[in-house]
């Protein structure tokens, strides 16, 4: 069945990421399979590099993966079975890159309820639905 299980996480919206790193938990525990988390943050626009720190990239890497590592440890899955990865750029081409690399044959991405403007403006996890070359469980908050 599923044997390496992606979960992209929004830390900014954790009431959406939170049903499915639960999923996902739920998913790796029944098919004995790892659970990756994953976190992309994007990068800043180079207008703004004059005012943020010149390290400030690296800082938010790093508090990136500080979140994830307190995410992880929470998890109620054998600790060699799970892991994360921060990712820098735009989010489902990250998230979609992550699952390739990693060989995910399943990612369990949160999302919010359909509204007008994700209809008119699209959204992360339809694009992710629609591209990814594995299977893809959308879990709605």
């Amino acid at each position: 069945m599923f044997k390496t299980i992606l979960a992209p996480i929004d830390l900014s919206d954790l009431a959406v990421a939170s049903p499915a790193i639960d999923a996902a938990v739920r998913m790796a525990e029944w098919t004995g399979g790892a659970l990756r988390l994953v976190n992309v943050q994007q990068m800043l626009p180079a207008t703004y590099m004059d005012y943020v720190p010149a390290d400030f990239d690296a800082q938010q890497r790093e508090w990136a993966e500080g979140e994830l590592k307190k995410i992880a440890a929470k998890v109620r899955l054998p600790p060699e079975r799970v892991s994360y990865a921060v990712r820098i750029g735009g989010i489902y081409p990250e998230v979609l890159a992550e699952a390739e690399e990693w060989g995910a044959d399943l990612i369990i991405v949160g999302s919010h309820r359909p509204a007008m403007s994700t209809y008119l403006l699209g959204s992360n996890a339809k694009t992710i639905v629609r591209h990814a070359k594995c299977s893809v469980l959308v879990v709605r908050e």
